[in-house]
């Protein structure tokens, strides 16, 4: 996953440290050597992460970190501090300022590049949920909220799963503060328990527990459909870190390390609660608000009237985010066949079925719209070429491969689709209508070229052979 990295220290040997660590791990690295240039470079550059030096002269990391977050345009970037400073005031400090995590030099890279892919990751969905807000309140539909710093912080519901009781007794006491109801169990079965009768706004897990491995537990919530969207806070000793790491790349959101201070457990507390509230209140207020307005009926699929005006927005992100974007015009093959023979019920069953297959196969933050007709195209940011290629077939594999079960003598129909796709380049100024010209050709050219194909504009006709996976060895 591609990102820009914005690396912010006045001191020039650090600078670059960071930055060939960064660069070695393939992201593109901004770097600033003062407060004044690095708010200029996030107003003007749009970093999708900031790692911020406390110790500055002028302008401190603190004050940095507080101008950052105050701004709704710019609140969502998430902030890293970086300082030699280790004592738990300061991380409260800069957590308090609105800062994501707070690092100690010198850097365990494991942490670091761990912390980076998973703040980058929750950057892109909420990314996705601010820009479909914008359209939203563009279209008059709904209006602008505020910023994640906005966000309430008291009475949240937690589950905290540990099995020392002098911390779980400690996580009781600190978050009475806020009021928040904490429930205590010492296993994963106990947690999963609750979890199926509770909605809990934060999960504090224990990595050290004794009878069970605690990040094998973080693993399974965040595979369970009920407890994925619920942020997890590992607690955990200073030589777990690499395990720490292996948390926060299967998606877990954020970590404390034992004796745990009762202040910062506090603020990282509040820091996922805000953040918890804020995604939840963008889904919330989208979702209800735009159902009627801007969703097709038969298939809940975004409509044309939305998605004109997000095209337009995500092509004015692209310019400054410096990513790709994968454009897929999207075809049911001789779906007038289909109506003509069999009546417009099971073609609504068709569009149906057909619509949730192509959800199925994309990423939560892509987006897909039905056009029209039988005609759909999908969005999906932040792919290279040789991606949306493999996405487009296997778009095309969801559809051919399995028949459609639907209202007709013979139970099943035998459904393909052709697909025409373009690639927005990094950082291109595009127009909305010529590049949707492209991918319209692109589907032209692969309806006759015979239909049940992928072409790309560039690039032509795709081989499906050479997007089948792998088979599979066997040794007995």
């Amino acid at each position: 996953m591609s990102a820009r990295v914005l690396v912010v220290d006045d001191i020039l040997p650090n600078v670059k440290l960071l930055e060939a660590k960064l660069a070695s791990e393939y992201y593109d690295v901004l770097t600033a050597t003062s407060g004044p240039e690095a708010l200029e470079k996030v107003q003007t550059l749009s970093p999708d992460i900031v790692l911020l030096d406390v110790m500055m002269p002028g302008m401190d990391g603190f004050e940095v970190c507080q101008e950052i977050k105050s701004g709704p345009q710019y609140a969502h970037i998430p902030v890293v501090m970086v300082t030699a400073l280790t004592d738990a005031a300061d991380r409260v400090r800069g957590l308090q300022a609105g800062a994501d995590d707070f690092l100690s030099k010198p850097l365990n890279d494991t942490a670091l590049m761990a912390r980076v892919r998973s703040l980058v990751r929750l950057k892109m969905t909420v990314d996705e949920w601010r820009i479909r807000e914008n359209t939203a309140s563009q279209l008059g539909v709904v209006d602008k909220g505020g910023t994640v710093m906005n966000e309430p912080v008291e009475n949240a519901r937690i589950l905290v799963v540990e099995d020392q009781s002098y911390d779980a007794e400690k996580c009781v006491e600190t978050l009475k503060v806020d009021n928040d109801v904490v429930d205590v169990v010492e296993n994963g079965i106990d947690a999963m328990h609750k979890m199926t009768t509770i909605d809990y706004d934060l999960m504090i897990i224990s990595l050290n527990l004794q009878d069970e491995d605690g990040l094998r537990l973080c693993s399974h919530l965040r595979s369970s459909d009920r407890s994925r969207a619920i942020p997890i806070l590992m607690v955990a000793a200073e030589e777990d870190m690499s395990r720490i790491a292996h948390g926060l790349e299967i998606g877990t959101h954020d970590y404390i390390l034992r004796p745990i201070d009762g202040n910062e457990l506090l603020a990282r507390v509040r820091t996922q609660v805000r953040r918890k509230r804020f995604q939840e209140r963008l889904r919330a207020t989208y979702e209800i608000s735009l159902s009627m307005a801007l969703t097709d009926t038969l298939t809940g699929l975004y409509n044309r009237r939305y998605f004109d005006v997000h095209v337009q927005k995500i092509l004015q992100k692209n310019e400054t985010s410096r990513k790709s974007l994968g454009i897929l015009m999207i075809d049911i093959d001789h779906f007038k066949a289909v109506n003509d023979t069999y009546g417009h019920a099971v073609g609504d069953e068709i569009l149906k079925e057909f619509a949730a297959r192509l959800q199925d196969k994309l990423r939560g933050f892509d987006m897909v719209a039905r056009l029209g007709g039988e005609e759909f195209v999908a969005l999906l940011p932040d792919v290279d070429e040789e991606m949306a290629h493999i996405v487009a077939e296997r778009l095309r594999s969801a559809i051919e491969d399995v028949p459609f079960i639907c209202s007709v003598p013979t139970g099943e129909l035998q459904i393909t689709t052709s697909i025409g796709g373009t690639v927005v380049g990094k950082g291109i100024v595009a127009d909305a209508a010529v590049v949707m010209k492209e991918a319209d050709d692109a589907l032209y050219k692969a309806k006759e070229s015979g239909r049940n194909t992928s072409y790309f504009h560039e690039t032509g006709k795709l081989n499906p052979d050479d997007y089948k996976p792998a088979p599979r060895l066997f040794i007995e």
